[in-house]
């Protein structure tokens, strides 16, 4: 009976909750830049840059102006650059074509479709004018 007495008297949970704080993370880079010395950063970062440029295919490309121009020395030819200008303007010209068909045909399903649901209709109503003249 005692004991009842006394377990009543403590709280069920305790005092209040307070969890423990947890400590600071350590902030980690996640790139290894740092780890080089000064020369090795100077070379891989470099600290003149100039226009972005790139290398497909051999053919070396740089960005100027807002737009990718190739650099002289470059090994495609006039004759092999007209020759895709040509290709090119014969793929959006098929281009052009397959849309119309795709277009003429969208344009044919929605009629036969129209003539279908009329049909239909035309059905249904013959069908209920038997029924009333029964």
């Amino acid at each position: 009976m005692e004991e009842l007495k006394r377990s009543l008297k403590m709280p069920l949970f305790g005092n209040t909750f307070s969890p423990k704080k947890t400590p600071p993370r350590k902030s980690a880079s996640l790139s290894s830049l740092h780890t080089l010395d000064r020369s090795t950063r100077e070379v891989e970062l470099g600290l003149e840059f100039g226009p972005p440029n790139m290398n497909i295919g051999g053919q070396t490309w740089k960005f100027e102006d807002g737009q990718w121009v190739t650099e002289s020395g470059g090994n495609t030819s006039s004759r092999e650059l007209l020759r895709l200008k040509k290709r090119n303007t014969q793929l959006e010209e098929e281009n052009n074509l397959l849309k119309l068909k795709i277009e003429i045909l969208v344009d044919m399903l929605t009629e036969t479709t129209v003539e279908y649901h009329q049909m239909e209709k035309e059905v249904e109503d013959i069908k209920s004018q038997q029924h009333r003249r029964k």
